[in-house]
């Protein structure tokens, strides 16, 4: 899609919906275009551009993914090992099931915890593991292994096996990993370090349609895994572009092995029962946080449809 054809079909979905703000990126063939449309905020009205952070949502969950598989192609963290290898604290509602949950159960939703905690944890160092210690209170809805179901507090004890094993917070952790030596330099998972940039706020519709500003901006720290990291257009196509590429980065640095990239892209679980369809038609990774909107997808087949470009060993389940 040409530039400006890209610009002209994004004003005009905005203006459809009545969107304030949106950014969208498209990289196809080996090019790139971005679109930016209207505003930040209705309430401090500045312009989108490509360097404007947005909160992913969900879309965070790829970088948790791919973090984990740097440590997995390291040699520090085994995908089917025991999660309590890693986190011997472990406590759920299901001892079998908090002995049996494996490090892949945990990526491609498949360790039959429920959705998840709802309580702020605050913004300490200790934030997810507290975080993690109240997943005793979550009901094991399924037998580790036996299903795909959608879990952001797998997720989070996912990002917690990432802490134990670096000796980091998350938020350090996955900058290291794969922030910096990607050259991601608009994306942040903490508050404090968006406030000083261009960033854009959520916003919902009244009775009447008038858009007003959502809130919470975005959720605790101790969720960060699931859900915390606010990034741009820009940075998003450097992730595309990472993930359809060889495993380095843009100045060929090594970040994954060819081999560990490709491993990411096979499906590992049926999604009976789901909306996306059939998992080798339909599979994308879709974020939303109070009022925001993420979609990440590719789309392999010509069709509408597309596989999560962070791998369909990772694939988000409604």
């Amino acid at each position: 899609m040409a530039p400006d054809t890209l610009t002209e079909f994004v004003a005009a979905t905005a203006a459809q919906f009545g969107i304030p703000g949106v950014a969208v990126g498209v990289r196809a063939d080996g090019q790139e275009a971005s679109a930016c449309h209207g505003v930040t905020s209705v309430d401090n009205p500045l312009p989108v551009d490509a360097d404007t952070l947005f909160v992913l949502g969900s879309v965070t969950k790829t970088y948790t993914a791919t973090a984990m598989m740097r440590l997995v192609a390291d040699g520090r963290v085994e995908l089917d090992a025991p999660v309590r290898r890693y986190v011997p604290e472990l406590v759920l509602a299901d001892e079998s099931a908090a002995a049996q949950i494996t490090v892949l159960n945990l990526l491609n939703h498949t360790s039959g915890l429920g959705w998840g905690t709802v309580t702020d944890t605050g913004e300490g160092d200790d934030a997810l593991a507290v975080n993690v210690a109240n997943l005793a209170g979550v009901e094991q809805i399924a037998p580790p292994g036996a299903r795909a179901s959608y879990s952001q507090g797998g997720y989070d004890l996912a990002g917690r096996i990432i802490e134990k094993v670096t000796g980091l917070t998350y938020e350090r952790a996955v900058a290291a990993l794969l922030l910096e030596p990607l050259g991601l330099s608009h994306s942040f998972y903490a508050p404090t370090d968006a406030m000083t940039r261009r960033f854009a706020v959520g916003h919902n519709p009244g009775q009447d349609g008038t858009m007003t500003v959502g809130r919470l901006w975005k959720r605790w720290r101790g969720d960060n895994p699931g859900a915390g990291l606010a990034s741009s257009v820009a940075d998003q196509l450097r992730w595309a572009r990472f993930h359809l590429g060889d495993g380095r980065a843009g100045r060929g640095a090594r970040i994954l092995p060819a081999q560990t990239l490709r491993q990411m892209r096979e499906p590992t679980v049926a999604l009976r029962g789901s909306t996306l369809g059939d998992a080798d038609e339909y599979i994308v990774t879709a974020g939303g946080m109070k009022g925001q909107r993420g979609f990440f997808s590719r789309d392999e087949t010509g069709k509408v449809t597309g596989a999560d470009l962070a791998g369909r060993l990772f694939t988000r389940v409604p």
